[in-house]
């Protein structure tokens, strides 16, 4: 494979060098080099990285003058312009250190690389750094605490769906390495599959991003950028996670190990994660939240002049345990469901024995999910231009196990293939205008196997769109946008379902089975939309911006929202969909000043979207306003559609003193209200029904941080940090049929220290960080957290209903430089 990349691409690059020029030079930090910074030509295809002694080279430069664009994480950006020649240039910079990431070069949202600064719409970047720093079970939790705006349901500790600005589930388009992450993922319970431990970091976009990505980027995207161990040439590097959780026993370690040979570089990560249930000072260990999470992913890529090409595989195996609470109504202490139909008794379950309170191993009741994913990324420079491709596949198999009499029997049991593909054209800048043209979308197919519940059908889904995109620089604004139309043809055949002999419950049957009952009836539709967006960046100065952007966002409706007539076991609710419902469009409007001042950063973001066609849960009650009861035990939700608003707005002070360099003191402030426009049904329901549903409170952060570069002995830049998060309370919320509840408010206090250990010559040995999550043991439940509505009886001796949040957590890890 190696000689046949280099072959097919040799003739393409031959003519690039004749007559071009070469630019190098070295890029430091405080008089030392600085390894792995990024160097770019702006508007062109040319860029590379730093050695580990700060040294670049871009060959093939065609003559003329550039902005040559240096920057690296936990730098601001140098811009110099520069005259290329025939020759060989030497161009050297020195970058300054600072705390503000108004200047990071990312990719995320756009169609070529830009520097955040420029771009019009809302990005954050959380780094690799800020991720080990926090105490996280999963990457979204780790994104939730470290950008404004971004919050997450979650069932269990390590079950976390990210929502931004209050949309979520196919509204937030997840991307691992720029791929699509497809799984199960329309349900509460189905987290996301990827490693925590792999990530160099994450981007974020706060709202409609459909210009790039299609479908599913309503809300916007999260992409997850994997981590690759850096050092010297021919030899092997590497680090070492090891981390362990005092409150739910979580040991993990991840060993991530890469070797790069001159234009090769090689890169495998192992992770393995297992906890048993956690505690809070209400419920005790709650029962039915162990884990055990196994990952084994790798890549192989080369880097020539013409560009490069990467493939890339992944391995996820996650059992979880997902709690019903069932509990004894007098003492509160978890039961276990022993028995199934008439012969369970609800109220007589025997009480969860003390040792599996605390026992690493998974219940019979737990569901088991497997992801595998293989990927390839291109970048072919064709000229000043840049052709690259993105293909993939990817395996997502779903079980889950709801049987107490038949354990090994799974009453869900799905396997989606989905392949992936990204084609996009970014030529040559023209009279300053910057553009990029493309074509991406996905093929799935999902099919149910051995199961006895059939919440959705199997389906067959092509998704397709095109898109058109431009930036150009008028003197201090930045202009940019584009066009995107999208078609999406979702089809399933007539699914029947009827009883199975040899277990009792119902199996998949054919349409000629005499037994056999419809339960999804044929189906077969198009939908298509048209997105787009627009936006300029005005630079009042240097370190003073204005941005606004408006954009067209575009989602069609997900299997369970027009498909779903069956029980997630998993979940324990019985969904309904309607497969009438229309896509979603929204017309969102972003404005945003950003200034970065000596001694402080000062960001504030403002939205308004509308949306048409809104999908949204809701309990099911019959006309008497009784819970309608499908299948005992589980709830059930309707899918209803009507328009909606969102608004609100997120702000951000940081202070960075330069007279103290050794104090940073962070601040957010996130806020978004959600209404529903439905004006009939809020009548009807006197007003319950006002507020839409998994709407965040108003969340205050605050973080300060104390840094001491001074060594003593084998240690060394000692940090110490304390914080607090306050939720406010939630009494905007979707009352109708009690699908919500109102949510008190509360606070949390987190501290953490950590340093690094060196050896006597200076080199680093390891990274230690030892930290606390609710330092107080505050017993809370956040409104997002679905685990809240778990409950069994209308009131309960304490006056406490639903199951709380975790409690006290202190986490000590390590990390090691091999």
């Amino acid at each position: 494979m190696r000689y046949l990349i280099i072959l097919s691409s040799f003739l393409m690059s031959a003519t690039t060098y004749a007559q071009n020029g070469v630019l190098t030079g070295t890029i430091s930090a405080s008089g030392n080099p600085l390894a792995y910074a990024s160097v770019s030509l702006r508007g062109t295809s040319y860029g590379c990285t730093t050695d580990q002694y700060g040294i670049f080279k871009l060959a093939g430069i065609k003559p003329g003058e550039y902005v040559m664009v240096c920057s690296s994480i936990g730098y601001f950006a140098k811009h110099i312009r520069v005259k290329i020649s025939g020759d060989t240039v030497i161009q050297n910079a020195e970058l300054q250190e600072g705390s503000s990431k108004l200047s990071e070069v990312i990719v995320t949202g756009v169609s070529r690389a830009t520097e955040l600064r420029s771009n019009p719409v809302p990005i954050a970047v959380i780094t690799r750094k800020e991720i080990q720093q926090s105490i996280n079970t999963n990457i979204i939790d780790a994104i939730t605490k470290g950008v404004p705006g971004v919050t997450a349901v979650t069932t269990g500790p390590n079950i976390s769906k990210p929502f931004i600005r209050g949309l979520g589930y196919n509204r937030v388009l997840t991307l691992y390495d720029g791929i699509r992450q497809e799984g199960q993922q329309w349900g509460d319970e189905h987290g996301i599959e990827v490693d925590q431990y792999a990530m160099a970091r994450a981007e974020v976009i706060k709202g409609p991003a459909s210009l790039t990505y299609g479908s599913d980027a309503l809300a916007g995207v999260i992409n997850l950028i994997p981590y690759i161990p850096a050092g010297e040439n021919g030899k092997l590097n590497g680090d070492w996670t090891t981390e362990y959780h005092t409150n739910n026993g979580l040991i993990a370690s991840s060993l991530g190990l890469a070797y790069k040979k001159n234009d090769w570089k090689y890169a495998f990560w192992a992770t393995g994660k297992t906890a048993h249930n956690y505690y809070n000072k209400v419920d005790g260990y709650v029962y039915n939240t162990a884990y055990q999470e196994y990952i084994f992913s790798g890549m192989a890529r080369v880097d020539k002049p013409w560009g490069y090409s990467q493939f890339s595989a992944a391995a996820y195996n996650n059992k979880q345990e997902i709690p019903d609470g069932s509990r004894d109504s007098l003492t509160r202490r978890f039961t276990i469901q022993v028995a199934e139909g008439a012969n369970d008794d609800i109220k007589n379950r025997p009480f969860a024995p003390v040792k599996w309170l605390t026992s690493y191993g998974i219940t019979p009741l737990h569901q088991h999910i497997q992801h595998y994913r293989i990927y390839n990324k291109t970048e072919i420079k064709a000229g000043s231009g840049i052709f690259s491709t993105s293909l993939g596949w990817q395996q997502s198999v779903r079980r889950e196990y709801n049987h107490p009499t038949q354990p090994e029997q799974p009453g869900l049991y799905v396997t989606l293939n989905t392949i992936n593909y990204d084609f996009r054209y970014s030529p040559q800048v023209w009279h300053g205008w910057e553009t990029s043209f493309g074509l991406n979308g996905i093929y799935q197919n999902n099919a149910s196997k051995d199961a006895t519940d059939f919440p959705i059908p199997d389906y067959g889904l092509f998704d397709i769109g095109a898109f058109a995109f431009a930036k150009k620089t008028f003197g201090k604004v930045d202009i940019s946008g584009g066009i995107r139309y999208d078609t999406r043809h979702i089809n399933w055949n007539d699914f029947y379902v009827g009883s199975n002999p040899t277990n009792g419950f119902e199996q998949k049957v054919s349409a000629s089975d005499p037994a056999g009952k419809l339960q999804f009836p044929a189906f077969s539709h198009n939908y298509y939309g048209i997105s787009g967006s627009l936006g300029f960046t005005y630079n009042i100065s240097e370190h003073v911006l204005l941005k606004a952007n408006i954009a067209r966002g575009y989602r069609a409706p997900n299997i369970t929202e027009i498909g779903s007539n069956g029980l997630d076991p998993g979940a324990h609710i019985v969904y309904l969909g309607n497969r009438n419902f229309k896509p979603e469009f929204s017309l969102q409007q972003d404005l945003g000043f950003i200034a970065y001042l000596k001694n402080a950063d000062l960001a504030l973001e403002v939205f308004n979207n509308n949306i048409e066609n809104y999908i949204y849960q809701s309990r099911l009650n019959d006309e008497n306003g009784n819970p309608v009861i499908i299948v005992p035990g589980n709830t059930t939700y309707q899918y209803q559609q009507s328009k909606a608003r969102l608004y609100g707005a997120e702000f951000t002070f940081n202070l960075h003193p330069q007279a103290t360099k050794w104090v940073e003191f962070d601040n957010s402030l996130a806020y978004v209200i959600g209404l529903n426009k439905n004006q009939k049904l809020i009548e009807q329901s006197n007003g319950a029904a006002k507020y839409l549903p998994f709407i965040p409170p108003l969340h205050w952060q605050s973080d300060l941080k104390f840094k001491w570069n001074a060594s003593l002995g084998w240690f060394s830049k000692f940090w110490l940090r304390t914080g607090l998060d306050f939720f406010a309370a939630q009494n905007r919320f979707y009352a109708l049929n009690d699908t919500e509840t109102p949510t008190t408010g509360y606070t949390l206090a987190h501290a953490g220290v950590g340093s690094t250990i060196k050896r006597k010559s200076g080199k680093p040995i390891c990274e230690l960080f030892i930290q606390a999550d609710n330092l107080f043991d505050v017993a809370y439940q956040s409104n997002l957290n679905r685990l809240k509505y778990f409950e069994y009886y209308t009131a309960s001796p304490n006056g406490r209903s639903g199951i709380y949040n975790m409690g006290r957590n202190v986490s000590f890890k390590v990390v090691f430089t091999l």
